[in-house]
């Protein structure tokens, strides 16, 4: 097994998971990109450098998303370089619920792959997606990342992590009318407290209603977007945790009350509405209501997933 000569890039989707009802299951990639830039060098070290979301707040070493799911990869392929170099232009905000974890996890594998001479013969894409829903823990999250589009991912029947336990993404069609804006606060939450807001019990009514929400939007989003106000209705994550995000929950209470698709985008606290167009009359009005201090991004449906350059 030989390592790559020079450089090699990936670049890879944000990425808005839940979709409203779509707890757990439901994912869309979205054309804002994170590039990653790996070298394998002579020397034994390892440099890292990051430039945009994270700059001067990631670390730098070992620990980086980055650079662990790329020593996965290259454990399950059965080599570790010498040293490695990385380079990480991040356009994705950090803790924002736009999958800037499974960007570099998703990342990560595929920069290491790439950089292994006829590494998809080793490591093939169904490894490599069990590795990366195992390192993120939700397949939801890595499936848009991994394949673009809108997925619907979930766990077989099997423990949820460990030994035994398999993934499984399914990528299905998604209406060329769809776009999104996204409203990013200017301050993050994290994955782990927005989860801990959570009750471990609903109501029968609620998860009924949820599921039939969540069928719904599989429809609304591959062909029946006029559909998408009522299909977007959650009635098992976004109320419980209003808390730790009032002002997003307030925003989407304000979206919907006028008719607009909007939702809470993974754990927050960034609001998704769905619009018609990048360039529509529709996504200008939709963007001249981003509340001050917050950032605003009017984006198409990303049908790519991770690329490499």
């Amino acid at each position: 097994m030989t390592f790559v000569e020079g450089p090699v890039t990936v670049t890879v989707p944000a990425t808005s998971a839940n979709l409203g009802p779509g707890y757990d299951s439901l994912g869309l990639a979205l054309d804002l990109r994170d590039e990653l830039t790996g070298e394998v060098v002579p020397g034994g070290t390892l440099e890292v450098t990051v430039e945009g979301a994270g700059e001067g707040t990631v670390p730098l070493d070992e620990s980086h998303l980055v650079v662990r799911s790329m020593r996965a990869a290259f454990e399950i392929i059965g080599k570790q370089p010498a040293g490695l170099r990385l380079h990480c232009r991040n356009r994705i905000p950090h803790a924002r619920g736009l999958g800037s974890s499974s960007a570099a996890i998703i990342g990560g594998l595929v920069l290491a792959r790439a950089l292994v001479a006829g590494g998809e013969l080793i490591l093939d894409d169904d490894t490599l997606f069990q590795k990366a829903a195992e390192i993120e823990g939700h397949p939801d999250n890595v499936a848009p990342a991994f394949h673009g589009g809108f997925t619907i991912a979930g766990d077989d029947d099997a423990p949820p992590t460990g030994a035994g336990r398999h993934s499984f993404a399914v990528r299905t069609a998604v209406d060329p009318r769809v776009s999104v804006v996204v409203f990013v606060p200017a301050t993050g939450v994290e994955t782990k407290a927005a989860r801990g807001l959570l009750p471990d019990t609903v109501p029968h009514s609620d998860a009924a209603a949820d599921a039939g929400r969540t069928a719904l939007l599989v429809a609304a989003l591959s062909d029946a977007p006029e559909h998408l106000h009522r299909a977007t209705r959650d009635f098992l994550h976004q109320e419980y945790r209003r808390p730790a995000m009032p002002e997003s929950l307030a925003l989407v209470d304000e979206l919907r009350a006028d008719g607009v698709a909007a939702i809470v985008s993974g754990a927050g606290p960034t609001v998704l509405a769905f619009s018609s167009g990048v360039e529509s009359a529709e996504t200008s009005k939709l963007t001249a209501r981003c509340p001050e201090g917050w950032a605003c991004h009017a984006l198409s449906v990303d049908m790519d997933g991770v690329r490499i350059l």
